[in-house]
């Protein structure tokens, strides 16, 4: 792909999550993000023939970066410091680049996100995840606490609503919670 054609795709991918975090997701038309770039809507097709494409494009990443926490995780004894250790490189992945704004279009467009592919996706990995959290400890309570600690750092976007609040300290917060929450699971 081209310098020119990622970075349109890259523009295309800032404006619809502008618009879908501002309008929601099914409120935005590609007509409005077309026209927000001021470009065509064929040339926003050659980039992305769909609302979907443009949200799968962004959980793709996303995929990604979970199923290689996934693979690492798999690799390490079942110690609570190399569960630490995958939530915090998790929380590296939820704070960076564009995955605040990620967040909040997640957070803001739920429903909308059962219904595509995408999503199932995304909830599918993040139990994977959470089973690579509690191996070792197959009792209800760690499969609910691993769950939860993976969630305290991704809902942390949307549940902490102090109006100063850093990225930095959210992230803090956050990880202290989730961390909590992992060391009532066994060692395996």
């Amino acid at each position: 792909m081209s310098e020119s054609t990622g970075g349109t795709r890259g523009r295309i991918r800032a404006v619809a999550l502008e618009l879908f975090t501002e309008q929601g997701y099914e409120k935005t038309s590609l007509r409005e993000i077309s026209e927000r770039l001021g470009v065509t809507k064929a040339a926003l097709y050659y980039h992305f023939r769909s609302k979907d494409e443009i949200v799968s494009s962004f959980v793709e990443e996303r995929l990604d970066r979970m199923d290689e926490l996934i693979n690492w995780a798999a690799g390490q004894p079942a110690t609570l410091a190399n569960r630490r250790e995958l939530l915090a490189r998790y929380a590296d992945t939820m704070f960076a680049d564009e995955q605040p704004s990620v967040m909040r279009f997640f957070e803001q467009n739920q429903t909308a996100l059962k219904n595509l592919v995408a999503g199932q996706q995304m909830r599918d990995r993040l139990l994977q995840l959470a089973d690579v959290l509690a191996r070792g400890d197959e009792s209800p309570q760690a499969q609910l606490r691993a769950v939860l600690s993976l969630f305290a750092i991704h809902s942390s976007w949307f549940t902490l609503r102090a109006p100063d609040i850093t990225d930095v300290e959210r992230k803090r917060i956050a990880l202290e919670v989730a961390e909590e929450l992992l060391a009532g699971i066994r060692e395996g």
